[in-house]
């Protein structure tokens, strides 16, 4: 079993990466592998919605995002960390994660499909439950089990310092972590039991303007 956690902070090391890391250090007292995927600073072309990308199964700008989703396809779970920037999602990681989840739901390809997955959120003060929210419909239009924790995913702190003393924030990764490995545990022992996956139902698009 391995969990992917990506950082969709500019600072590869900085308050998203110190709460991602709780939750990776949970993750692995429970037995399960975790890798790093930091978005950083490189700029990223904003999500088309074509036609095209449906029809390929990849999306037509060629740059990172297809080679993060072939990446992202061998893991089981998934943990994304964003920091809070004007009351949002930073603004590296929008256009990042919106291709990346289209290409994959829209193609049919669905890499992320019955998969777990959680969202993190870092800020100093506000915010928080804004991106929260924005994060977490990345998962739900998806078909992913979203796992949650004893509060809303979020630490507080202007530095990674700080983010370590929100102690309350801090058991809230713990939790999801270990919620995070029971649910995988539980997939595991589905899968062994034989217990089939629902079937692939094809996309209804319905339209109000023809």
């Amino acid at each position: 079993m391995k969990v992917l956690l990506v950082n969709g902070s500019p600072h590869e090391k900085g308050c998203t990466y110190t709460a991602l890391r709780e939750v990776a250090d949970a993750l692995n007292s429970e037995g399960v592998e975790t890798e790093f995927y930091t978005i950083g600073t490189e700029a990223t072309a904003p999500c088309r919605h074509c036609c095209a990308c449906r029809k390929l199964g990849r999306c037509v700008i060629k740059d990172r995002v297809n080679d993060f989703v072939d990446y992202a396809a061998g893991f089981d779970g998934y943990v994304i960390g964003s920091p809070v920037h004007y009351g949002s999602m930073c603004g590296v990681a929008v256009p990042f994660l919106d291709r990346a989840f289209y290409v994959s739901f829209m193609s049919g390809r669905n890499i992320f499909r019955l998969k777990p997955a959680a969202a993190v959120v870092s800020a100093r003060r506000a915010g928080t439950t804004a991106t929260f929210d924005q994060l977490n419909k990345y998962f739900l239009i998806s078909q992913m089990t979203v796992i949650g924790s004893r509060y809303w995913n979020m630490v507080h702190g202007m530095t990674p310092e700080d983010v370590r003393k929100d102690e309350e924030g801090m058991q809230t990764m713990r939790i999801l972590g270990r919620n995070m490995a029971y649910q995988l545990k539980c997939l595991e022992a589905a899968r062994k039991a034989g217990v089939q996956p629902p079937a692939w139902e094809p996309d209804v698009l319905t339209n109000f303007i023809h």
